[in-house]
């Protein structure tokens, strides 16, 4: 009989104790835990596709593994020991699939996801937590919330990162700081990256957004207004929404510097332009139509709208798929690119900078790529030169280098 087929899932190895692991993790984190399995254990899990029973797996395992048999009930229990943690096409999965997406679907308000895994679910200890980024080594120095001028336009565009807070959040400080310096804004474009990468260009939600420091409200009027342009069904995949990281933390950040006194407008972006085209169906032309439109709404109201992009740059190492350790020459040889496709970002050259990284076929995996692009769309034209106030990186703990970087347009 049949063995059932492995979801489609994360997978990267990790060392624990000097021992080799691989670790499975579910992007549409529907299973919110990890798995680790021994590498015997995840060649086995790899076979499973649906239509293999275990007689195909023990030959398989055998050639793979010069001869050495594996017992049936081994993988058997390896089968099993997925099944229960729901990494496994299973009815099992299914159901508990359905009942998260109905939960989510009929929730007002997009829960804060990650309060209590990468930062404080608390408020007063979340504003220690990140009161301290300022202050540590690397970071701008003692926040201050006073200061600045409250008839101060906010400003523009603000590319930020979206690393985990406890690798970057020195450099989260840096953009944060200068942008409250600006005049507070009424409305914020937040620009996210969708890791899941569904085939649609952007990803709309209505859902407010919590955060330890109160909910943030979504403008519900401007994302109807950039739902009537979509040629594409901007919903459809909004459960990636509910676990991604890019706008959440962009959230936090905000609430941190206002309270729940600013609404946002929260866009994930996916898959646009060669290539990247994972949906032929969906040309550029409607890409450009749908980015107009949000330069349109910030246009309408100027000195009330900021838009920031929660982006990270380079992913680089043998975590990300190389085949080689980092170095000190690599790192050099990263920053450099960077800083390449920095000059046309801070020109506000949103083209220039999407050539730039795309001239090497992206070899760097910007991630932030789209969602960048898309920021300075939307405010393309306006105001003079973006200021580049943080670069950084940060070494991944299964051998890598993740760069990002604080660019303010005031």
């Amino acid at each position: 009989m049949a063995l059932p087929a492995l979801r489609l899932i994360d997978a990267f190895a990790v060392e624990q104790q000097g021992q080799r692991y691989i670790c499975l993790r579910d992007p549409d984190g529907v299973v919110e835990h990890q798995v680790l399995l021994t590498p015997p254990a995840f060649f086995i899990a790899c076979q499973l596709d649906g239509r293999r029973d275990v007689p195909d797996i023990q030959q398989v395992f055998a050639r793979q593994y010069s001869g050495q048999r594996v017992a049936a009930e081994d993988i058997r229990r390896i089968v099993a020991h997925l099944d229960e943690n729901g990494f496994l096409q299973t009815p099992r999965f299914v159901a508990l699939q359905r009942r998260l997406v109905e939960e989510y679907t009929h929730a007002a308000v997009r829960p804060a996801y990650l309060a209590g895994r990468s930062y404080p679910a608390e408020a007063g200890a979340l504003r220690v937590f990140l009161d301290d980024f300022f202050v540590r080594d690397g970071g701008p120095g003692a926040w201050q919330h006073t200061g600045r001028s409250q008839a101060a336009p906010p400003a523009r565009c603000l590319i930020a990162p979206h690393i985990d807070f406890h690798r970057g959040g020195h450099s989260y400080a840096h953009g944060y700081w200068h942008l409250y310096q600006q005049g507070q804004p009424e409305t914020v474009f937040i620009f996210g990256v969708a890791h899941a990468s569904p085939p649609v260009p952007f990803l709309l939600t209505k859902k407010h957004f919590a955060t330890p420091f109160g909910t943030l409200e979504t403008d519900q009027d401007i994302v109807r207004r950039l739902e009537a342009v979509c040629t594409w069904d901007p919903y459809a995949h909004e459960m990636v929404h509910r676990t991604e990281h890019s706008i959440e933390f962009q959230a936090v950040m905000l609430a941190y510097l206002y309270g729940p006194h600013v609404r946002i407008v929260p866009i994930l972006c996916a898959a646009f332009g060669p290539p990247m085209e994972l949906s032929p169906s969906i040309p550029m032309p409607a890409v450009e139509t749908f980015l107009e439109t949000c330069r349109d709404v910030v246009d309408a109201a100027p000195g009330r709208v900021s838009v920031v992009a929660g982006a990270d740059l380079a992913h680089v190492g043998r975590r990300f798929g190389d085949a080689f350790d980092i170095h000190e020459a690599i790192v050099h040889d990263v920053a450099g690119r960077d800083h390449e496709d920095l000059q046309h970002a801070l020109r506000g050259d949103a083209l220039g900078f999407y050539h730039s990284v795309l001239r090497d076929q992206n070899a760097r995996r910007v991630c932030g790529l789209n969602c960048i692009y898309a920021a300075l769309k939307t405010v393309d034209g306006a105001g003079g030169r973006g200021a580049m106030l943080h670069y950084d990186y940060a070494h991944d703990p299964a051998g890598g280098i993740v760069s990002f970087v604080n660019v303010l347009f005031p």
